[in-house]
């Protein structure tokens, strides 16, 4: 009687195990691969903030050019004009109240004839966005925000709102503004810890790092504006406010 040796078994063995793997492989759907499921994914989509305003979600990692195009005359002039003063993110700590923020300070400023700002300052007006070097995209944006006027720079204290209900900034003076930027306006991935990192971290040139943009809109800066100009022209000016930390080609602008 035939009895087969156990190195026959293994060798007619294989062939059948190969047989049923190409079979199990021909009948099982693939899985897919990281990039299918990138492309099968929702785009991000913009979501009211619970604080106020709009988180621009649909931004994110959009490679967009910092400065927004204008939107009148008169977008570019320094008079009035918005500066950024500082910008970052400040923890208190587990032993004083408060919790982390990311925050943005800038002033106004006018050259030859006062302006008159209705408070809240550009209520649901300001938008704030904090763009990634090196083509990365936005990291962070908001619109819909509102200014508070305070006493100072970093941790300001916010202003009593005058009787007449309006803040005046004079020739010589300005009027300092902090925006603070929500935490769900922040794109996926990061935080309001990192949003501000350079790359690499350790750098000294400021094309490796982010690119925050202001913007600030009020009816009075277009009536400013004007104020010089032929009624038939008042609606031609920008009734806009534009800040820019870093603009790095000169020759686009």
């Amino acid at each position: 009687m035939f009895r087969a040796s156990l190195r026959s078994w293994l060798i007619l063995a294989v062939p059948v195990v190969g047989l049923l793997v190409l079979t199990y492989s021909a009948t099982t759907p693939e899985p897919r691969a990281a990039v299918d499921w990138r492309a099968a994914a929702e785009p991000l989509r913009d979501t009211p903030l619970s604080s106020g305003g709009t988180a621009q979600l649909s931004t994110c990692g959009v490679n967009e050019w910092p400065r927004p195009e204008p939107r009148g005359k008169a977008e570019r002039s320094k008079n009035p004009q918005l500066v950024l003063t500082s910008w970052g993110y400040y923890d208190p700590g587990p032993k004083k109240p408060g919790e982390p923020r990311f925050t943005v300070h800038a002033a106004i400023r006018t050259s030859n004839r006062p302006l008159w700002l209705d408070a809240p300052v550009a209520e649901g007006r300001v938008t704030l966005d904090v763009h990634g070097p090196h083509g990365e995209g936005v990291r962070a944006s908001a619109r819909g925000l509102t200014a508070t006027v305070v006493d100072g720079g970093f941790m300001g204290k916010p202003l009593d709102v005058p009787a007449s209900g309006r803040f005046r900034v004079d020739p010589g003076e300005e009027l300092l503004l902090e925006v603070e930027l929500p935490a769900g306006a922040v794109c996926p991935g990061r935080s309001l810890l990192d949003i501000a990192s350079c790359s690499p971290q350790h750098t000294n040139d400021a094309a490796d790092c982010p690119v925050l943009t202001l913007t600030l809109s009020d009816p009075a800066i277009r009536a400013y504006r004007a104020g010089t100009a032929a009624d038939s022209a008042a609606d031609s000016f920008s009734d806009r406010l534009v800040t820019v930390s870093l603009e790095p080609d000169v020759s686009r602008v």
